[in-house]
């Protein structure tokens, strides 16, 4: 059986557009300690434990949904984190209703001492990027209305990458 990138795509496929309200709904990740992550996610990100199996898995949510990151370690208790320049994921986005959020976590990150990897100002977004203790890339980020968001003169999506004023979101936390 030929491999999934050997196939060319099928011509008969709708090139139609994908339905507007559909969302990712939550991502699981491998951890190599459940606790550690949790001390992470919880701990410092804030997001509310929903239910834990064990140490072999944790779901965890924001505002009281069932969950919206998965932690397990079914196949990676103690295992170190993906070797650089492999597949996987590159980072999961984590997305603020508001500016002044987005600014409430830089300071969490701020007080536990949690590195940043960048912060750009996107245009239609601004966005703090970290690592876990696992080492998977982390985006916390808020939108600009659409309104705001910078277009060409022919109205096509023009966004950028910035960098973005940390003390002027700090600034922002209510």
């Amino acid at each position: 059986m030929a491999s999934p990138s050997s196939v060319a795509p099928d011509k008969r496929v709708s090139a139609a557009p994908i339905a507007a309200g559909t969302r990712i709904g939550h991502v699981h990740l491998k951890v190599a300690d459940l606790d550690r992550a949790l001390a992470f996610y919880c701990g410092v990100l804030g997001f509310e434990l929903t239910q834990r199996l064990g140490d072999e898995a944790a779901f965890i949510s924001a505002g009281g949904y069932h969950h919206h990151i998965g932690l397990n370690t079914w196949e990676s208790r103690g295992g170190p984190p993906p070797a650089f320049g492999t597949t996987g994921l590159y980072h999961l986005a984590i997305l603020y209703p508001t500016r002044a959020a987005l600014a409430d976590a830089l300071q969490r990150l701020i007080e536990a001492r949690i590195p940043l990897d960048g912060a750009s100002d996107h245009g239609v977004s601004e966005a703090l990027y970290l690592r876990d203790p696992d080492e998977n890339g982390v985006e916390l980020y808020w939108d600009r209305p659409r309104e705001e968001w910078p277009r060409t003169a022919d109205g096509k999506l023009a966004m950028f990458t910035h960098r973005l004023d940390l003390q002027a979101l700090l600034a922002a936390k209510e």
